[in-house]
């Protein structure tokens, strides 16, 4: 058994991939991997903190209405309720992860 749940994705231009990580009650964290040019579409979550972590190269991060690009590695935090979503302006692959605490019901 391996320990290790960072997925091989590989994702086309303009696709976002994704794959669930860790589900549990309290936690889902979900890797996304962005082709050139995609984008992981504005949203928020009213009761859950969401924080991203990006693994492998570089994304425009959105966050209501502040845009900013966060190399790997790189953290961001989104408290609960606010608008934010990613967009990856680069030719090559990011990969992201996103965690979601508490799980809502």
């Amino acid at each position: 058994m391996a320990l290790d749940r960072y997925p091989d994705l590989d994702p086309d231009e303009g696709e976002v991939l994704d794959a669930e990580l860790a589900v549990t009650d309290d936690v889902l964290v979900k890797a996304f991997a962005l082709g050139p040019g995609a984008e992981l579409s504005a949203h928020d979550h009213a009761d859950a903190t969401n924080v991203f972590h990006v693994l492998d190269g570089a994304v425009t991060v959105i966050q209501g209405d502040d845009e900013e690009v966060v190399e790997a590695p790189g953290v961001v935090l989104h408290e609960r309720g606010a608008v934010h979503g990613a967009r990856n302006e680069t030719d090559e692959t990011a990969v992201l992860t996103a965690s979601l605490c508490p799980l809502p019901s």
